[in-house]
């Protein structure tokens, strides 16, 4: 055993199961456990930024580009709120970031870069028109 944590951090993280469940605490690596701990939430934060800012883009492209709507851009909109709502389910603290102005203007600083990039368009409200109850409802579609 003792893989470097740098070398190869899949066979490290086998070593280090491992002895947590021999018990064989003394010999754990504290503090690259806590730091992949701590990358797991980064990293469930940054999934539900990306996907909320996805179905934000896809909003914003249903409004302002009416001609466009498509059952493609449906179907995103429709699978990005499920992937968020399971996402939510799976990890309850996350709901707390829908109420967070701070998480809220990243995502829709995300949405808007990304919508630009896809239409060419660039006149969209500083700040998110809707509700982020109003964003993941099933039957919404701005008109």
């Amino acid at each position: 055993m003792a893989t470097n944590y740098e070398t190869d951090v899949i066979v490290w993280a086998q070593e280090q199961v491992a002895l947590l469940r021999s018990g064989k605490l003394a010999e754990i690596d504290i503090e690259h456990i806590a730091e992949e701990i701590e990358d797991v939430g980064k990293s469930e934060k940054r999934e539900l930024t990306s996907r909320m800012a996805i179905l934000l883009c896809h909003l914003l492209k249903w409004q302002h580009q009416p001609e466009r709507r498509g059952s493609s851009w449906q179907r995103t909109i429709k699978e990005q709120r499920r992937a968020i709502a399971l996402h939510l389910e799976e990890t309850p603290s996350l709901n707390s970031l829908l109420d967070n102005s701070h998480w809220l203007e990243g995502a829709w600083a995300d949405a808007i870069a990304r919508t630009i990039a896809e239409t060419g368009l660039d006149t969209f409200p500083a700040s998110c028109p809707w509700s982020m109850a109003q964003a993941l409802e099933q039957d919404f579609f701005p008109a």
